[in-house]
C-alpha cells in the first residue's frame, strides 16, 4: 500500500514500477488542479498497474475518500450500458445492423420502422427528447416507460443527423435488452448479473438499498462563473433555451436529477442507464480491461470486439451533433476517440461523464482505464485532471 501526501490531500493505493508518473499527476491534481476527492485506476494487458484514491468524499463533512468509495459518474454510465448490448451481440441475441422493430415490434410507430440498432446506439435516431411527460414514476415502471418510448416520434429522418441522446438512449437500450434477453431482465439487472457480479465489480446501474451512504461520495458542483468560462458559449446559450435540442435532451423531462436523492445521496432501485451509474474507478477500469484484451472472462466474441474497435459510421450529414454543437463520434453505444474528444488510440471506445469522469478501453494498447471525482469540473472535452493522468499513463507505457 502506497501512501503519499501533498499539501492538500493524502493519496493511497499503489502503482506498478514504471507507473510512478501517474501517482505524481494524481498528487498534482490536488496541488494544482483543485481536486477535492477522487480515484484513478488503469489495467495494462490485464494487469492492474495503477490504483489510486485520495482526498475527501464529502465537502460538507470532510470525510475522506476510502478504497471502496463509490460516486455517480453520469454519462460514463453509457459505456457500461453499451457493454450489456455487446455481450448480447456476442451471444447471438442481437444484430447491430438489424432494425430495432425486429426485436421490439411496438417500436415501429411514428416513422421509426427502419431505424437500425446501430443508428439508435449511434445517437442517429432523432429520439433525444420526449414529448410525453417522463418523471420518476414512469422511469420506475418499465412497461409504462416502454409505451412512451414506442410512441415517440423522431425529431428528423433517422440516419440523417446526429443528436446526443443524453438521457433517453439508456431507456431505449434497456427495453431492447428486455426484448432479446431470454429472462427479460432490465439493463441494470442484466449488467449486475452478467458483468458486475461475474467480475466482482463495485459498480451499479441500479444502486441497491444495501449500500450505505458512508460508501458514497457527494458531488460538489462547479460555480456559475466556472461553468461560464469552461463550456463553449454557443452550448451554454443553447442549454438555457427551453426549446433547444440540448435543453430537451439533457435538462428537461426527465433531466439529470433522476439519480439523486436528498436523504440517500443517490436514488436506490431506479435505473437510469444513460446517467445513473455509481461505482469505483477500479470497477470501471476492470470492466474495460476485459473489453481491451481478449474478453475471455465474459466470453466475448472476437467479432464483437472487432466491431467495437472499428471506426464510427456517420449519419448522412456527418458527425456534427445537433445537441452538442460540435463533431463527436459514437459507435454501438460508446463514444469513440476523435479529434474533438481524443482518448487512447483510434480503436479506443468508452464514455465520459459530466464533471470529468471517464472510462474507456484501448485495445491497441491493452488498456482499461477509469477516473472518477467528487468535484465536478466544467470542461466539455477532457477535464484537465483526467488528461494529466492519461498523459502520464501513456508516457509510462511508452517508456516500458
Amino acid at each position: 500500500m502506497l501512501v503519499a501526501t501533498s499539501k492538500r490531500a493524502t493519496v493511497e493505493g499503489h502503482v506498478s514500477r514504471g507507473f510512478e508518473p501517474v501517482r505524481e499527476a494524481f498528487l498534482e491534481n490536488f496541488a494544482r488542479r483543485r481536486e477535492l476527492g477522487g480515484a484513478c485506476c488503469a489495467y495494462h494487458r490485464g494487469e492492474k498497474v495503477v490504483d489510486l484514491w485520495g482526498g475527501i468524499r464529502n465537502r460538507e463533512t470532510g470525510e475522506k475518500w476510502e478504497r471502496d468509495t463509490m460516486v455517480l459518474v453520469y454519462s460514463a454510465t453509457k459505456g457500461l450500458a453499451a457493454m450489456t448490448l455487446a455481450l448480447a451481440h456476442s451471444r447471438g441475441w442481437l444484430d447491430y445492423e438489424e432494425r430495432v422493430c425486429a426485436y421490439w415490434p411496438e417500436f415501429a410507430q411514428q416513422g421509426k420502422e427502419k431505424i437500425t440498432v446501430r443508428q439508435l446506439l449511434g445517437h442517429q435516431a432523432g429520439l433525444f427528447a420526449f414529448d410525453e411527460p417522463v418523471d420518476r414514476s414512469v422511469v420506475a415502471d418499465l412497461d409504462r416507460l416502454a409505451g412512451v418510448l414506442a410512441r415517440q416520434k423522431p425529431a428528423w429522418e433517422p440516419g440523417t443527423r446526429q443528436g446526443y441522446h443524453a438521457i433517453s438512449l439508456g431507456f431505449y437500450e434497456s427495453e431492447l435488452l428486455r426484448r432479446i434477453d431470454p429472462r427479460h431482465r432490465s439493463l441494470g439487472q442484466f449488467f449486475q448479473d452478467e458483468i458486475a457480479s461475474a467480475l466482482g465489480l463495485d459498480v451499479y446501474i441500479r444502486l441497491p438499498e444495501s449500500i450505505p451512504n458512508s460508501r458514497l461520495a457527494v458531488l460538489a458542483r462547479p460555480g456559475p462563473i466556472e461553468m461560464l468560462l469552461g463550456f463553449p458559449i454557443r452550448l451554454t446559450l443553447a442549454s438555457m433555451n427551453r426549446h433547444s435540442n440540448i435543453y430537451r435532451s439533457l435538462v428537461a423531462n426527465p433531466g439529470t436529477a433522476l439519480p439523486h436523492d436528498p436523504q440517500r445521496v443517490y436514488a436506490r432501485n431506479l435505473e437510469v442507464p444513460s446517467g445513473g451509474g455509481v461505482g469505483t474507478a477500479r470497477a470501471i477500469a476492470r470492466a474495460y480491461s476485459v473489453f481491451a484484451t481478449d474478453g475471455q472472462e465474459l466470453a466475448l466474441n472476437p467479432r464483437t470486439l472487432h466491431m467495437l474497435a472499428a471506426p464510427a459510421i456517420p449519419p448522412t450529414r456527418g458527425f456534427f451533433d445537433e445537441c452538442m454543437k460540435g463533431d463527436v463520434q459514437y459507435s454501438l453505444g460508446f463514444m469513440k476517440s476523435c479529434p474533438t474528444w481524443p482518448f487512447g488510440n483510434v480503436e479506443s471506445f468508452g464514455a465520459p461523464g459530466a464533471g470529468g469522469s471517464l472510462g474507456f478501453a484501448d485495445p491497441k494498447a491493452g488498456i482499461g482505464y477509469a477516473y472518477v471525482t467528487s468535484k465536478m469540473g466544467a470542461r466539455l472535452t477532457g477535464d484537465p485532471r483526467d488528461v494529466a493522468l492519461r498523459d502520464a499513463l501513456y508516457s509510462a507505457i511508452q517508456a516500458l
